[in-house]
């Protein structure tokens, strides 16, 4: 009886051995479940930061790409801005006398108009003051950088001459200037006043 006793417990606490591992293992596999859901869970997260950081990573890229590209136009658009601020002081510099030359001119074509009288024993002293003060304002243009454009028998050009009568001479070229009515300037490469001229058919 003790015996059967005995084999019954003994069975009984194999018996509840064998469920409390039951337990156990159903717990341990809960466990790894659990840590397996968790770390799944954990890689989605990562993956959603890691896009995330992506984006801003592009966007701060698209953003640097565009303020480079800004730079460089202002860049290259202040160097266009120095190069013509160099030029058109350069201009100024080149061509400063031409208002004043300018406004000159028609006292040397009267100056020239009065040096046309046949000079006589009475006015010979007044000839010479204008044709000395004649002398020194043509100086001043001239060390300006001032010269007359030629006219007289060289082929008509727009760019220099202003045809205002035409003839017709066989004896002469075709488009060649016959005669001057008023002298032309140069101011260095430019034309401050065209010749005033006659031209041959």
């Amino acid at each position: 009886m003790e015996e059967q006793d005995k084999h019954s417990t003994s069975a009984t606490q194999e018996e509840e051995k064998a469920d409390g591992q039951t337990v156990k293992e159903a717990e341990a596999d809960e466990t790894i479940e659990i840590i397996d859901s968790n770390e799944g869970n954990d890689t989605a997260d990562k993956n959603e930061q890691v896009s995330e950081l992506q984006s801003k990573v592009d966007a701060l890229q698209k953003e640097k790409d565009e303020l480079q590209q800004r730079v460089l136009r202002i860049q290259a658009e202040f160097d266009n801005y120095k190069k013509r601020t160099l030029k058109e002081k350069e201009a100024d510099r080149k061509y400063k006398s031409q208002d004043l030359i300018q406004e000159l001119l028609p006292a040397l074509d009267n100056f020239e108009r009065a040096l046309q009288v046949e000079k006589t024993d009475e006015n010979a002293g007044l000839i010479d003051g204008i044709t000395m003060v004649y002398n020194q304002v043509k100086e001043a243009i001239v060390s300006q950088g001032v010269e007359e454009i030629d006219t007289v028998g060289e082929e008509f050009d727009p760019n220099l001459h202003h045809a205002v009568m035409q003839v017709e001479d066989e004896e002469k070229s075709s488009n060649t200037i016959v005669e001057e009515l008023q002298k032309g300037y140069k101011l260095k490469d430019r034309v401050i006043r065209p010749a005033m001229v006659k031209v041959n058919k």
